[in-house]
């Protein structure tokens, strides 16, 4: 039950939930126009095929995990006398880009004209392993909200309000 503490504390304040909804928000809309399930034009539209399910319950989850665990490291960072940890690039860096598959987008295309043969690769590689990487992303997310939560709660580095 200790470990609800820091989450308590942090979204106790609405200016952190608010961030972590924004930021949840954002991500889910991301992920969901680059996995092409979500379209802008020539009308809202939001489809998502029998195939896709995985990838979008998996993109869901990783969306929620980055507005808490940046709303959380945001607070550490304001409350806190040492430099922010590398929990908040590590998790959310990885779970950002390998949640977005490279090779169902238009990055593929980018990735291909750019880079030739190593870009084909590469695309081929993200296609074929798109939901291993989001799990991936997912545990990294995890281990940078357990490490922010060790931290808040370490008392002694945060300032007392």
């Amino acid at each position: 039950m200790a470990s609800m503490i820091p989450f308590k504390m942090v979204f106790a304040n609405r200016a952190y939930v608010a961030l972590a909804t924004a930021i949840a928000a954002g991500f889910w809309t991301l992920f969901n126009v680059l996995d092409q399930l979500l379209f802008f034009s020539p009308v809202l539209a939001f489809y998502i095929p029998g195939d896709a399910a995985l990838g979008f319950a998996l993109s869901i989850i990783t969306s929620i995990t980055l507005g808490v665990v940046i709303s959380m490291n945001v607070y550490v960072f304001k409350n806190s006398k040492v430099k922010l940890g590398a929990s908040l690039f590590s998790g959310s860096t990885l779970s950002v880009v390998s949640s977005a598959c490279a090779g169902c987008t238009s990055a593929s295309f980018f990735l291909v004209t750019t880079f030739g043969v190593a870009g084909a690769a590469a695309t081929s590689i993200f296609a074929q392993y798109q939901i291993p990487l989001r799990l991936v992303g997912i545990a990294l997310l995890a281990w940078a909200y357990y490490s922010v939560n060790k931290r808040l709660n370490q008392a002694c580095t945060l300032k007392l309000e």
